[in-house]
């Protein structure tokens, strides 16, 4: 297998050799800036060449296992097929329509409880509604009773 070179890191290598030269060129005035931009640069390298590698070596590994998955399926030779006939398939198609019809009536058994409910919770409201409104009256025959006692 030979070396593999990877375009990113080519390119950011460049790029950080043009930087680390252009260090040395540069006035006295402008060295901090290339200072950090070489820094930066020497980073990108080497994030690249450890992607790189990273990619290598999954690879390798990947092709690894692959070819120990061919030699088994190799090794064993044999393959389990399974035959069904269509008098057990038109059987089981049939327990499976019966489970889904009894999931239907299930469910509209559950739709039906819910409006139930829900109806059940609406008498509620108005119960307890009509129970706020009797002592609001309650309230206020007694606040009347009081005002014309004081009146007599």
């Amino acid at each position: 297998m030979g070396r593999q070179y990877d375009t990113p890191t080519i390119v950011t290598s460049c790029l950080a050799v043009a930087m680390t030269i252009l260090y040395f060129i540069m006035p006295d005035a402008a060295k901090q800036i290339f200072l950090v931009f070489t820094g930066i640069s020497w980073f990108i390298v080497a994030i690249c060449w450890l992607a790189l590698k990273s990619t290598q070596y999954m690879h390798n590994l990947g092709g690894h296992e692959h070819d120990e998955k061919k030699k088994l399926a190799t090794s064993s030779g044999q393959q389990h097929t399974v035959q069904i006939s269509s008098s057990e398939l038109s059987h089981a198609k049939a327990e499976l329509s019966a489970d889904l019809d009894d999931l239907q009536s299930s469910l509209k058994n559950k739709d039906t409880e819910i409006e139930n409910l829900k109806a059940e919770i609406a008498s509620l409201h108005t119960l307890v509604e009509i129970e706020k409104l009797r002592t609001d009256l309650a309230n206020l025959k007694a606040l009347a009773a009081k005002e014309s006692a004081k009146k007599k």
